[in-house]
């Protein structure tokens, strides 16, 4: 089925001419192409100018290539100077992009497993992204190609660049908790996973904060004991629900709300 994108990587692709015949073959097949900098594979003569990966050397890695592809009248692509290291990374993208207006893809390289990739990236990314720097992301994890996807997500959702599914707004749980709220959201998350609709949803266990919250999303629940959950619908008090039907309700609710959105 061929690719519409294809990443060179600039450390270990080898000649210019090499260069040039993947140059040839995406112009051939309307293939776009990203100059993928990597600290971690930097050619030999960067590492011996700057002794170790810095911003200055993916940079100059960069703009080298980007001037080959150039010279060669190709202009599809996009640039990458990714690194482990969430400092290095950010302070490379924001040289380059005070360098360059060709699209930006962003990500912390081999960020790590599922929980602290995600941490590391979502720090490095987003930070960037606030910045207004960046066009397509990259969450790199050791772990299942779909939670690299989620990740991300979570990540543009967090910023408010992409709205998709239910946002579900909820509390660590205390003391003060009338329900069990982390087993409730756990369980919210995975029944509601298939809904794709943008919706805001708050599960809060308790009083102090829950009203609130409701205030602010389409389907709130707060916790009162028992029989004495208060179900919120757009911030407004609707109905008690007993915690022994929390979840059939909510997920009813939000699968009738977002039917017709």
């Amino acid at each position: 089925m061929g690719a519409s994108c294809l990443r060179i990587n600039p450390g270990n692709i080898g000649s210019n001419q090499r260069i040039l015949e993947v140059i040839k073959a995406a112009k051939n097949n309307n293939c776009s192409i990203r100059i993928g900098v990597n600290a971690g594979s930097l050619d030999k003569g960067l590492l011996e100018k700057y002794k170790e990966p810095c911003p200055e050397a993916l940079v100059e890695s960069a703009l080298y290539n980007i001037k080959l592809l150039e010279d060669n009248d190709f202009f599809n692509f996009k640039i990458s100077v990714k690194s482990s290291d969430i400092f290095l990374t950010v302070k490379a993208y924001r040289k380059l992009s005070e360098i360059c207006d060709y699209p930006l893809h962003l990500g912390v390289t081999e960020a790590g497993g599922l929980f602290a990739g995600t941490i590391k990236s979502s720090i490095g990314v987003g930070q960037l992204l606030m910045e207004g720097i960046g066009d397509t992301i990259r969450v790199s994890l050791s772990s299942d190609p779909v939670d690299e996807v989620k990740a991300g997500y979570e990540i543009l959702k967090s910023l408010g660049i992409r709205s998709r599914g239910v946002n579900i707004i909820s509390c660590p749980s205390c003391a003060r908790q009338a329900f069990p709220v982390i087993e409730t959201v756990k369980i919210l998350e995975k029944k509601l996973a298939h809904i794709t609709k943008p919706i805001n949803l708050s599960i809060i266990g308790c009083v102090v904060n829950g009203p609130g919250e409701a205030a602010q999303t389409e389907i709130g629940l707060t916790g009162g004991g028992q029989d004495n959950n208060l179900l919120y619908l757009s911030g407004v008090p609707h109905s008690k629900v007993p915690s022994s039907d929390i979840i059939k309700k909510i997920v009813k609710l939000v699968e009738e709300k977002t039917k017709d959105i």
